[in-house]
């Protein structure tokens, strides 16, 4: 083991040597019939495999593993396994796909957005135009259900295409507004819920939209609330990362909100998919909470992401602490 196969693994040389691999990578199936086929076909091969955080790495890391087979005696005695840790690099791609997502829902509810106000103008207005001349008050019980859908499907699309206008932004302590939304959830959650703070104190003051932040907060963690069934433990954190890239643009600093719960997590079928308007794995849902907390955090040049799987959903509010000190790269 050289220096950064002890970092990645999280063991020193002294430590591991004499003992198997697999153990120190989650025993993972598929890289032992890896191990087992380059020893045995004399080839090469690749894989990549997910860590699940230990003692020593807090995340996840995904890990890319290159087995070669060597030989002092002609067949293959011994094998060099070869580690790289690719989740910043994934972590930028899979950025990307959720902008590149969310710029297609963008355009998606704009399309939306004309195709269905502009007829509800018509038909609400032929429906009040009809219920002047009907004298029977049973036979305008029926126009009155026809604006009354027509304003539900108006007051729909203006969800869908959340506030309007940039951002009006000034300097909040986010503590503060993260203890307003634990103020509005915790009636609606009773005692069956437990929140806890996992602030981080040095967390400077954020220029952004007070409405706006709120919103999108809101929206993520009355999401986690519904997949708890308002029974489990909802986690808010806070921590600043250094040298962060959202999109092209890389931050000196930045402030990551997570909202984390222990439900169930999201299905994976929708994991390419939650940030299009009207998609939701629950009956009740809308799918519109995720799209506009999307929208909204992006106006700040933000960035809503999430890792999730049983036990442990969380999403991340990436927002750039001052505005203008960045430059363009890679993390």
């Amino acid at each position: 083991m050289n220096p950064a196969a002890e970092n990645l693994l999280g063991i020193s040389a002294k430590r591991a040597s004499g003992k198997p691999l697999l153990p120190f990578l989650d025993d993972d199936e598929t890289l032992k019939h890896v191990l087992a086929s380059a020893l045995e076909n004399g080839q090469t091969y690749a894989h990549e495999l997910l860590l699940a955080p230990s003692e020593v790495h807090a995340n996840e890391r995904m890990i890319e593993c290159r087995v070669t087979p060597l030989s002092r005696t002609g067949d293959p005695d011994y094998l060099l396994v070869e580690m790289i840790d690719v989740t910043r690099r994934m972590r930028i791609t899979r950025e990307h796909a959720l902008q590149i997502q969310h710029g297609a829902g963008r355009q998606m509810v704009r399309q939306l957005a004309h195709e269905i106000k502009n007829p509800l103008g018509g038909l609400r207005g032929a429906a009040q135009l009809l219920e002047r001349q009907l004298g029977n008050d049973d036979l305008r019980e029926y126009t009155n259900v026809i604006v009354s859908e027509a304003d539900r499907l108006a007051a729909l699309v203006d969800t869908l295409l959340g506030p309007g206008g940039p951002p009006n932004k000034q300097p909040h302590n986010i503590h503060e507004l993260l203890e307003y939304v634990v103020r509005v959830v915790e009636p609606q959650s009773g005692e069956s819920l437990q929140i806890v703070r996992d602030y981080d104190p040095g967390l400077p003051s954020i220029a952004l939209d007070r409405d706006q932040f709120l919103q999108a907060v809101l929206n993520l963690v009355n999401n986690a609330c519904a997949s708890l069934d308002h029974q489990g433990t909802l986690t808010l954190r806070t921590r600043a990362s250094s040298n962060f890239t959202i999109g092209d643009t890389r931050h000196a600093t930045i402030a990551s909100i997570e909202i984390e719960d222990d439900g169930p997590g999201i299905p994976a079928e929708l994991w390419d998919s939650i940030f299009y308007p009207l998609v939701t794995g629950r009956a009740e849902g809308t799918g519109l909470g995720l799209p506009l907390a999307q929208e909204l955090i992006s106006r700040h040049g933000g960035l809503v992401e999430f890792e999730s799987r049983p036990g442990r959903t969380v999403f991340f509010i990436r927002l750039p602490l001052i505005d203008g000190a960045h430059a363009h790269g890679n993390r």
